[in-house]
C-alpha cells in the first residue's frame, strides 16, 4: 500500500474529534501523529498526543525546515505539524491522518512535500460539514455558555472554514443522529 497524508478539515463544532476517535480505535494500522507545541505540559498529560519544546526548540525546527506548518494559539503558544511525524510514516507505507485548520490545509497543500504532482507524496483533503449552520451554532452554544461577542466571531469563522470546503478532495455532511454514516464515509475516502 502507498502511503499518503489525509488532512481532516472543518469547523469547530462539526464533530472532527470524534470521527478522529473512531478512526483511531477501529484502524490501529493508521498513524496519527503528535504536534510540537511550546505550550507547557498539563498535570497528568503524556507524550501521546504533543512534543512539547520551548520556544527556542520550536525556532530551531522551523529554521531547519522540520515543521510543514504551524498556528500561534491564544496569541502565544505554537503548534506546528512536523515533518518527522508524517514524512517518515508515509514513505513506510502508512496512511497519515492529521486534523487541521483551514490555514494549516493551506501551508501544507503549498508545502514542497504536497504541492507538486511529482513530490512523491500523496495528499487528501477530507472536509466534515455541518447539515446546516443552525446545527453547527447549536453545537457550539451547547458545548458551554459563551458571551455574544465570542460566537459572532466563532460564526465568522465558520463562515470562513465552509468557503474552503471546495478546495478539498473529499466533502462529508456529518448529519444530526448519523454520525455512524459520517464515519462509513471518511473510511470509505480514505481506503
Amino acid at each position: 500500500m502507498k502511503g499518503k497524508l489525509v488532512l481532516i478539515i472543518g469547523p469547530s463544532g462539526v464533530g472532527k474529534s470524534v470521527i478522529l476517535k473512531a478512526l483511531k480505535e477501529r484502524h490501529p494500522e493508521l498513524h496519527f501523529p503528535r504536534s510540537a507545541t511550546t505550550r507547557k505540559r498539563r498535570q497528568g498529560e503524556g507524550d501521546d498526543l504533543y512534543h512539547f519544546v520551548s520556544d527556542d526548540e520550536f525556532d530551531a525546527l522551523e529554521q531547519e525546515k522540520k515543521i510543514l506548518e504551524y498556528a500561534v494559539v491564544h496569541g502565544k503558544e505554537r503548534y506546528g505539524t512536523l515533518v518527522d511525524e508524517i514524512i517518515p510514516y508515509i514513505d513506510e507505507g502508512k496512511i497519515v491522518i492529521r486534523e487541521v485548520d483551514v490555514q494549516g490545509f493551506d501551508s501544507i497543500r503549498k508545502h514542497r512535500y504536497f504541492r507538486e504532482s511529482d513530490s512523491g507524496y500523496d495528499l487528501q483533503s477530507i472536509f466534515i460539514l455541518p447539515e446546516s449552520k443552525k446545527q453547527l451554532i447549536a453545537h457550539i452554544t451547547d458545548r458551554a455558555p459563551i458571551s455574544e461577542e465570542e460566537l459572532a466571531r466563532r460564526i465568522a469563522s465558520m463562515e470562513n472554514e465552509l468557503d474552503h470546503a471546495d478546495d478539498c478532495d473529499v466533502k462529508v455532511i456529518n448529519k444530526e443522529g448519523a454520525l455512524e454514516n459520517a464515519i462509513a464515509q471518511v473510511e470509505e475516502a480514505i481506503f
